[in-house]
């Protein structure tokens, strides 16, 4: 029986592990491949790994940081931050990471295409953050959510997959960090707009709202960041991932 995979997302910042909220106030929560063994024992399906300064100091995510996951991770995970060259995805490929996460240099289709016949669309998954504009509508935006383009999601999730991406990340900014609940709206219009797999991403707070994205969006994949890493309504760090039960609940 196929079931959506479920994704902790985790940021960081000088190689340090760190939450946001929105985009900003973020906050350190500790080393992330202590984080990768906790994960293990937990059995998670899938990690990602976000350095969210790398596009704006124009460098790649570091390299000894994948291989360091590559030889601490039990389970597939993908990396972004910076990729803006076929160089880069072949460096992270050969570093460890199973796939290459591409936002703002997506904002050319062309480099999709390229990226895919290079290295398989299966390789290739673009996230695309999105916030309203003070006038104009939900937009896409690019180097972490600084700059807008004039794609809304929706049509830029349709031009991703054109270009040939093998997978989508979805990303609410307004609800990054809020721990409310996916934008089931969206991800259901972006989910029926494309076939590729549609990963949910920003909001998730608890066990229910994984179930609503499967149930109201059809979508594939389960992303969040806070949920897996805070505990309780005063956000004491902890790791955490869904038990068996709670996997049962998320899927019933």
């Amino acid at each position: 029986m196929y079931r959506p995979r479920i994704i902790p997302v985790l940021l960081l910042k000088n190689l340090g592990l760190v939450k946001s909220i929105r985009f900003k106030d973020y906050k350190y929560i500790g080393d992330p491949i202590n984080a990768v063994k906790i994960f293990n024992e937990l059995k998670a399906d899938e990690l990602v790994f976000l350095d969210i300064e790398a596009t704006k100091q124009n460098r790649l995510i570091s390299l000894d940081f994948v291989r360091d996951v590559g030889e601490e991770a039990n389970m597939p995970f993908a990396v972004g931050g910076g990729v803006s060259s076929l160089e880069d995805i072949q460096k992270l490929i050969q570093a460890g990471a199973e796939k290459v996460i591409i936002n703002s240099a997506a904002l050319n289709p062309g480099f999709i295409e390229e990226a895919t016949k290079e290295f398989g669309s299966s390789t290739i998954s673009v996230c695309i953050d999105y916030k309203k504009k003070l006038f104009g509508g939900i937009k896409t935006w690019i180097h972490s959510g600084v700059k807008s383009t004039n794609f809304s999601p929706v049509d830029f999730a349709r031009m991703m997959q054109e270009a040939g991406a093998g997978e989508l990340i979805i990303q609410s900014i307004e609800r990054d960090g809020t721990m409310g609940g996916y934008d089931l709206d969206l991800l259901k219009s972006i989910s029926q707009s494309v076939a590729i797999p549609v990963v949910a991403l920003g909001g998730a707070g608890k066990i229910e709202h994984l179930s609503l994205a499967i149930n109201e969006a059809h979508i594939n994949g389960l992303a969040a960041g806070s949920m897996f890493v805070y505990q309780g309504s005063n956000r004491g760090v902890l790791i955490n991932y869904p038990d068996k039960k709670e996997k049962q609940d998320v899927f019933r």
